[in-house]
């Protein structure tokens, strides 16, 4: 049975765990002050990766993103009130679009890799690069590249890659463009009441735990999303997080993202993550004519539609709707049936593809 709380790391990853978290809580305060978007997730991400490019003993310990990633899941799943339930699923073929337009993008994603680099990546094959571009599910993508013999090193760096950069880039062309909103969904629980808060926990954490025996992908964030949005829409209300709370998983979830650039990580196959920078630039300007022409149709805020069908995680997207005040819900929803979408049909659509 997997347990929900694994040993305690060694003296020595204890240490570095420790470093790299009051790191990034220096880095968080400094953009506070700054006033950059997302100052607990951008913060520590910049300067943990920048840290770990340069040799510094980071680290980020597994239970603490996981941790991280039950907050999120259970603070969105707040917003889905009754109404916004009713108002997300009358969006329906809105969300199937996004299923459509990610496998698309994904796939072009993946042509263009194989193209630019077929020949001059050693070991590189086509299964390396169909399964380094689809939007979403970074670790369940690499485990189907083993599978299909691909390089494993290059299916991962382009996930961290793309994953990254569409963090950092949308948020700040996000403020600085002006585009902000304000979410007219009915929110969930305002104020915190603590045994409400510990009853709220100890469900979404059994959702976590459930999931896992599952087998499901991103157990985390999935199982207390799942939870959260069950309880929240039956007009069960319990408590809201407090803000310390999600401002620590942000905080969490950026040192996650940053640990992934070691030294070796710009020298490994330097081209190849030219090439998935340049791709991801082209694909998130592709995703804003997307988001444009959704809201012609549907009168929904662009900005909301562009957070929503991002190529970018569904954690980091859903927070930078919450703290813009972006239609939450929705950009939650299209991110979510994005991931299974994509996780149920990339496979199949790669053995269609080679036997043609």
């Amino acid at each position: 049975m997997k347990s929900l709380f694994p040993s305690l790391p060694g003296p020595a990853a204890a240490w570095r765990t420790l470093f790299t978290i009051l790191l990034a809580v220096f880095a968080a305060e400094l953009c506070v002050v700054l006033r950059t978007p997302l100052p607990w997730m951008i913060g520590p991400l910049l300067v943990t990766a920048a840290a770990s490019m340069l040799g510094a003993p980071t680290e980020s310990w597994i239970p603490f993103r996981n941790s991280a990633q039950w907050a999120i899941g259970t603070a969105l799943g707040l917003y889905f009130t009754p109404q916004v339930v009713t108002l997300v699923w009358g969006l329906w073929w809105v969300i199937l679009a996004g299923i459509a337009w990610a496998l698309a993008l994904g796939t072009l994603f993946g042509l263009y890799l194989h193209r630019v680099h077929s020949g001059r990546i050693a070991g590189l094959n086509r299964a390396t690069s169909y399964f380094a571009s689809p939007i979403g599910a970074a670790s369940e993508m690499t485990l189907m590249a083993e599978r299909h013999g691909a390089r494993t090193d290059l299916v991962a760096s382009a996930h961290s890659l793309r994953v990254v950069l569409v963090t950092l880039i949308i948020p700040f062309g996000l403020q600085w463009s002006g585009l902000h909103g304000i979410d007219t969904s009915l929110p969930g629980p305002r104020v915190v009441h603590w045994p409400g808060l510990a009853l709220l926990l100890a469900l979404t954490g059994a959702g976590c735990w459930f999931m896992r025996r599952l087998g499901g992908t991103n157990p985390w964030f999935i199982g207390a999303l799942l939870v959260s949005i069950g309880i929240t829409a039956s007009g069960w209300s319990l408590s809201a997080l407090p803000t310390a709370l999600v401002n620590a998983a942000q905080l969490l979830i950026g040192v996650s993202l940053g640990v992934r650039f070691t030294r070796d990580f710009i020298h490994s196959a330097p081209l190849w993550l030219a090439s998935v920078a340049a791709a991801t630039v082209v694909m998130m300007l592709a995703c804003g004519v997307f988001a444009v022409a959704l809201a012609w149709a549907t009168g929904i805020h662009p900005a909301t539609l562009l957070l929503g069908t991002s190529p970018g995680g569904i954690a980091e997207m859903s927070i930078t709707a919450k703290l813009l005040q972006l239609g939450v819900p929705l950009v939650t929803a299209l991110h979510v049936t994005r991931l299974a979408g994509v996780l149920m049909l990339t496979e199949p659509i790669y053995r269609a593809l080679r036997l043609r």
